[in-house]
């Protein structure tokens, strides 16, 4: 039984509905509406914590999916359980397809930032303080780019990069 069908509280129900109401009225082919029915299980699933049937989910949208636009966000949301699960790596690999896909995507860039920052800290606990000012960097202009496309969000990342010195002007506000 597919997860909407079995959405227990009534969001969940009404959003459903909602969408199953959209999609029917789309102009949009079959495959494209069968892909999106995965794409939302896979929020669906992910938003209850349950990974590997968002994966599972997120797996048959992409193999049917062709639009890149679209194709970006599932790209991006499978780099997120990577990132939940620990998986830096992977999550790097999905965050930068989707990129590739979609440029335009600021919380991807964010969150590449988030997790060269992440390792930063990792390599000056461990005293490697070159490498850790390296993904720094690394950190800071991933942040910078993400700002440029959406100037009113990262508050905490444009004062980290104020307060590292990695920001010599106050132009994001």
């Amino acid at each position: 039984m597919p997860r909407t069908q079995r959405n227990d509280n009534f969001i969940d129900k009404s959003f459903t509905v909602m969408a199953d109401m959209i999609l029917k009225m789309l102009p949009a082919t079959k495959k494209e509406k069968e892909a999106f029915a995965y794409y939302r299980d896979g929020m669906s699933a992910q938003a209850d914590g349950e990974y590997a049937e968002a994966l599972d989910n997120y797996e048959v949208a992409l193999e049917l999916e062709e639009d890149p636009y679209d194709r970006s966000y599932i790209l991006y949301n499978i780099g997120l359980i990577h990132a939940s699960n620990g998986d830096h790596e992977k999550a790097l690999d999905y965050y930068h397809q989707a990129l590739e896909l979609n440029p335009r995507l600021p919380q991807a860039l964010n969150n590449i930032a988030v997790i060269f920052h992440y390792q930063g800290e990792q390599a000056k606990e461990a005293g490697n303080d070159e490498e850790a000012e390296a993904l720094f960097d690394q950190a800071a202009e991933y942040w910078k780019r993400a700002i440029r496309q959406a100037p009113n969000n990262y508050i905490e990342a444009q004062n980290w990069l104020k307060t590292s010195g990695r920001s010599q002007v106050d132009i994001f506000f």
